[in-house]
């Protein structure tokens, strides 16, 4: 292959971080007209890579070439001028804007109005409509973005990075919110892109995919690059093996939690807005993992937000140990022992400007508070010390800023929080997106240590593998409804799925 065949060079990009050396020396070249995937544990360097190409970062030593010259990205702004843009793993929209101007912010259409300049609504309005009916992307473009759903923010963000006409386009786990007919949708919008010379960079941790949709794929650990192989040549155990550099032959570990009694009882919640839950009737054991299966749109999450009191519920009722309460807010959830890990880390889980110190101990301050009023530092310090311990947590220091450290190592940040405050049942909402193989058989452990010490463990999962391999029971719904409730061991993806679709029209 000729040097000539790269459209985007990166030569030997290191990169530091305080206690951290993020990039090792690395180099990526990816053709024009192809989809590279790059693949690697948490914190093996893939996202630090592609800010330093989107310039969020400055590598500390290294150079990008773009067409055979050197370029330097000092700006996301610059980046977006040579032709790359990114769409970034997590969704950072501004929510209570609408669509149309999250699309071109920074760049809206201008009309003259006298002397002054005035945003070109009209104009706006028609290209983002002709923009989304070229992808077959069916969302207003006046819709505030913050009534869209995750996987419409995502389809949203993807139509956005194309409209940049971009010779590169970086995609961050653009899959990590879409149904099974979005991603397919995606890939086809891909396939035209590659077809038109576009040079996409595809990181997943999802297999299948990266398998299906990309011509080469560099793998990379600990912040160096391993190799770069043709797609074709790989499969799916050559790959994890590659990037945890052990075998991992199975996906999960052995389960032998005894589920006992029903702790948690609930009876035909519902809740008052037309389009949520309806109806539902469901319990869970003592020791027990309930996974809860179903498309986007099915209310699992509105569900599970109103068992932790975030949402209002019209009527039903909530058992606790044979003995009806009331949740009406996250206090009173936390009295009665449920703790909530959301699914969505970045806006309703970590608070990335503060440590992971205090984002390990936020959600159980009173603990800390001495009898003169004054916090104690030794025991917050102690009980973090114990979550990173507990969970194998990589990070520099108990100092050092959650937005710094990989999302797998977020996630054992949020999940130390909530063991904290020594829950009984313990509500986890896709709890491994955006985490890769390694990162997740360790969260998969966790959950399965705890069932087996008598936690009571209720798991939204979107990814059919997981639902089955770590569920004793299969929990589904369909718009809005309880469609069904299957033994884990005998559950098959084909009756999963005939449930999450039996109430659709």
């Amino acid at each position: 292959m000729n040097e000539s065949d790269y459209l985007l060079e990166m030569n030997n990009i290191s990169k530091e971080f305080p206690g951290v050396k993020a990039l090792d020396n690395v180099t990526l070249k990816v053709r024009a007209g192809s989809v590279h995937a790059l693949m690697g544990e948490n914190g093996a360097g893939k996202s630090t890579l592609m800010k330093c190409i989107f310039g969020i970062y400055k590598q500390d030593a290294g150079e990008i070439l773009l067409n055979g010259e050197r370029v330097d990205t000092n700006s996301s702004k610059d980046a977006l001028n040579l032709g790359i843009a990114m769409i970034h793993q997590e969704l950072h929209p501004v929510k209570y804007r609408s669509v149309m101007e999250n699309m071109w912010l920074g760049r809206f259409p201008l009309k003259s109005y006298g002397p002054a300049k005035l945003v070109d609504e009209k104009k706006m309005y028609k290209a983002t409509e002709e923009l989304f009916k070229s992808l077959d992307i069916d969302i207003k473009p006046n819709t505030i973005v913050e009534n869209l759903s995750v996987s419409k923010i995502q389809q949203m963000e993807i139509a956005k990075a194309i409209s940049y006409n971009s010779k590169v386009i970086i995609m961050d786990e653009p899959t990590s919110s879409l149904t099974e007919n979005e991603v397919e949708h995606l890939f086809r919008i891909i396939r035209d892109l590659r077809s038109k010379g576009v040079a996409i960079i595809y990181i997943s941790h999802k297999m299948e995919e990266i398998l299906q949709i990309s011509d080469e794929v560099s793998i990379m650990r600990d912040g160096k690059k391993i190799g770069t192989w043709n797609a074709e040549e790989l499969t799916t155990d050559v790959i994890i093996s590659k990037m945890v550099g052990r075998d991992l032959s199975n996906r999960f570990p052995d389960r032998d939690n005894k589920p006992g009694e029903v702790v948690l009882e609930v009876e035909g919640l519902s809740s008052p807005f037309p389009k949520s839950f309806k109806e539902v009737s469901f319990g869970v054991r003592r020791g027990e993992i309930l996974g809860i299966g179903g498309l986007v749109g099915a209310q699992r999450t509105e569900l599970l937000e109103a068992l932790f009191g975030l949402r209002t519920v019209e009527s039903g009722k909530i058992f606790i140990n044979g003995e009806e309460v009331k949740i009406k807010s996250p206090i009173d959830a936390k009295k009665h022992k449920i703790a909530l890990l959301t699914e969505e880390r970045r806006s309703t889980g970590i608070f990335p400007i503060l440590s992971v110190l205090e984002n390990t101990v936020i959600a159980n301050m009173p603990r800390y508070v001495t009898t003169f009023g004054l916090l104690d530092d030794k025991k917050r310090k102690s009980d973090t010390e114990k979550g990173i311990n507990m969970l194998r947590t990589k990070t520099p220091s108990i100092k050092t800023l959650i937005k710094d450290l990989s999302g797998g190592n977020q996630q054992k940040v949020l999940l130390a929080r909530w063991l904290l405050t020594e829950p009984d049942i313990l509500i986890l909402d896709e709890p491994t997106r955006g985490i890769d193989v390694g990162a997740k058989y360790e969260i998969y452990t966790i959950i399965t240590k705890l069932a087996k010490e008598g936690k009571s463990i209720i798991m939204i999962s979107s990814e059919m593998p997981e639902l089955l391999g770590m569920s004793d029971r299969i929990m589904v719904m369909c718009e809005g409804c309880l469609s069904g409730i299957i033994d884990g061991k005998n559950a098959t993806e084909e009756e999963v799925m005939r449930l999450a679709t039996k109430y659709m029209v």
